[in-house]
Formats: structure tokens, C-alpha cells, sequence
């Protein structure tokens, strides 16, 4: 006789409802941060994924160096780190200076000479969430969660369970110490993506790749 599993598949939806609404925390113009009175909603955005922006007239062509200042872990009152311990804020805002670096690198030259044509990059580690490891996996798989990964996935959203990073970034002219852009960001594995669910900072990790990637395409 086939037992039946409504009961588990029951708890499972409400469990389901309950973390979809957890995982919907979204950047704020976080006040510790220097640019964030000039920070307005980005209106272009419909991802989540920059909710707030200052962008000045700028020709970033004009730039061909960049200085990047050392990652900056936020502990004001409204940071957004859930359950993450120092050592992991710490590593996580390591691994950002590097893939950060690295991604710039590719368009511009490295420098640590302040000059016209070199932009300043100050980057904020404001929040992050790790992934609750075996639930998350599960649910990829299972008939509830794997069904709600797969329509986030299509609308570039948040998966279950998932881990995360917040951010701030400023852009300066390294000259000047004029502010040229800024932003706060979320970013986040695609909710597909069973690797990024294998490690609590998997997700927030992949994150900092997107993060990287989405701050070279802000300065074409």
C-alpha cells in the first residue's frame, strides 16, 4: 500500500511560503555609506538586483587606470548580514577585493598613482546570507521548491534558500575626489544553479562574480 506524503508535501508548502517571503530583503541607501544622500530608486532597474543609483554625466572612456581601495566591511545599524560570522564577513570581503580587481583588470590598467585618467573604486561589503545547505539542495529537487526555483530562474529572481551579497560601490575620479557613480546591489546565483548551493557562501560568492561583472558593464 503507497503511503500517502500530503502531510509532508503540506509542511513542505508552508515551509516554502514562509522562506520566499524571508528572502525578499532588499539593499537599502545604507546611511553609513558617503554617497548614500545622493543615492535616488533606479527606475531602470527591474531585477532587484541595483535598487538605488547616482550616476553623474560621465564619459568613462576616458579612464584607462583604476586604484581600488581596500573592501570595507559596513557594521552600521542597517547592515543586512544574516547570520554570518566575522570570519566569514571577513574572507567574503577578501574574495571581493580580488574578483573585483581582476575584473577591472581586464579593461583597465591597475594602478596605485592617483591621476586624470584613473578612477577610485571603494567598494562596502553591506550584507550577505548564507545558504541553508541541505534544505537549499532539497529544495532544487523536490516537487514544491523545484517548481518555484525553476519560475525564479526564468525571472532572474532570488532562489529558495538561497545565499546572497549586498554591496555599495562608489566611483570616483582619483584626481579629483569627485563622486562620478554609485550604487547598492544584491546579487545572487541564478536559482538553477545547484553548485552555488553546495557551500553556505557558495551563493554569496557567485554573488561577488556577478557583482564584479556588473560593475564593468556600469563603466561602458
Amino acid at each position: 500500500m503507497r503511503i500517502s506524503n500530503i502531510p509532508y508535501r503540506t509542511a513542505t508548502l508552508a515551509l516554502c511560503a514562509a522562506l520566499a517571503a524571508c528572502s525578499t530583503l532588499q539593499p537599502v541607501p545604507y546611511s553609513g555609506v558617503a554617497s548614500s544622500s545622493k543615492l535616488r530608486m533606479n527606475q531602470r532597474d527591474t531585477t532587484g538586483r541595483m535598487p538605488y543609483e547616482y550616476k553623474a554625466n560621465v564619459n568613462w572612456a576616458k579612464y584607462t587606470a583604476f586604484i581600488i581601495d581596500p573592501v570595507v566591511v559596513y557594521n552600521g545599524p542597517d547592515s543586512q548580514f544574516e547570520k554570518i560570522s566575522d570570519e566569514d564577513k571577513e574572507n567574503l570581503a577578501q574574495y571581493m577585493q580580488a574578483e573585483f580587481a581582476d575584473k577591472l583588470s581586464k579593461r583597465f590598467r591597475n594602478s596605485v598613482v592617483p591621476g586624470n585618467e584613473t578612477l577610485r573604486v571603494k567598494l562596502t561589503l553591506t550584507g550577505a546570507k548564507a545558504n541553508t545547505n541541505v534544505l537549499n539542495t532539497m529544495m532544487h529537487f523536490d516537487l514544491l521548491g523545484g517548481p518555484y526555483n525553476a519560475v525564479q530562474a526564468v525571472r532572474n529572481k532570488e532562489g529558495m534558500m538561497s545565499g546572497s551579497v549586498s554591496f555599495a560601490v562608489e566611483i570616483y575620479d582619483s584626481s579629483t575626489n569627485a563622486l562620478l557613480g554609485a550604487y547598492v546591489a544584491k546579487q545572487y546565483p541564478n536559482a538553477w544553479n545547484l553548485p552555488a548551493g553546495m557551500g553556505s557562501m557558495a551563493a554569496a560568492e557567485v554573488g561577488v562574480q556577478k557583482g564584479a561583472e556588473q560593475l564593468v558593464a556600469y563603466l561602458r
